[in-house]
């Protein structure tokens, strides 16, 4: 199980670098597959996608590709966000948490799929106050889910603010580091962190962290659009699979 766990972790790493993601819409369905129940690999996720963003977004960052701007407000009301969504998911039974996570999938998948990889026109700013407004939301349903909230954030930065796609990317990764961040908080005081396991793939998943993002240089931004969706659809059968055959 632990050379599993660390080739799981590597590959989520990758993937959460080359897309900008948290990692969780993959680490979950796969934890699922190998026998762990949702709950705990949604603690497990959290833990993982706070050594993945912090360190994915430094890469970025030294890159330039990573512009704060927003980002900042957005992932100030993730951060507060994601304190209340271990409650919630706390609440909820799996199923439920199942379905709620097929529900983000679709959503982001549609929202991803009308956005232009890349915007000739300038890039929109809003008021800070629904910045921070939309982060509290997207931290609170993200990481009741476990996930980092960049599904949802990477299509409206895309779809409605005129990001380019990489770019969205990239903020998309920065926005976990505050709502992950915030929510190991909280999952560590529910105490429903399986430490071992939840270290061995966060660990691993740094080394793919760092290829992923060497990766993303050599794509365009229209394949990288192509090849995210791949991966949302990717992440929906593995999902409707557990869902119907257990």
């Amino acid at each position: 199980m632990e050379i599993l766990l660390i080739l799981i972790g590597t590959l989520v790493g990758t993937l959460s670098g080359f897309f900008g993601i948290g990692g969780g819409m993959i680490l979950i369905p796969l934890l699922m597959l190998v026998g762990i129940d949702i709950k705990i690999a949604i603690g497990i996720s959290v833990l993982q996608m706070v050594f993945s963003s912090f360190y994915g977004s430094y890469l970025n960052y030294k890159k330039g590709s990573l512009v704060l701007g927003d980002g900042i407000w957005v992932g100030v009301g993730g951060f507060i966000g994601g304190f209340i969504g271990p409650r919630i998911s706390e609440a909820l039974s799996e199923r439920t948490l199942e379905y709620l996570f097929f529900g983000l999938l679709v959503f982001a998948l549609y929202r991803l799929f009308g956005a232009k990889a890349e915007h000739t026109e300038e890039v929109k700013s809003l008021n800070p106050i629904v910045l921070f407004v939309v982060g509290v939301t997207i931290g609170i349903f993200a990481i009741s889910l476990g996930v980092g909230g960049s599904i949802m954030l990477t299509p409206i930065l895309a779809g409605f603010l005129h990001y380019p796609i990489k770019k969205a990317v990239s903020a998309g990764l920065f926005f976990v580091t505050f709502s992950s961040f915030s929510g190991l908080i909280s999952h560590i005081g529910i105490g429903d962190i399986e430490l071992t396991k939840a270290l061995l793939v966060a660990i691993a998943s740094l080394v793919g962290v760092y290829i992923g993002i060497w990766l993303k240089d050599f794509v365009t931004a229209k394949n990288h659009k192509r090849y995210l969706m791949i991966m949302y659809i990717v992440a929906l059968l593995i999902l409707v699979k557990k869902i119907l055959l257990g």
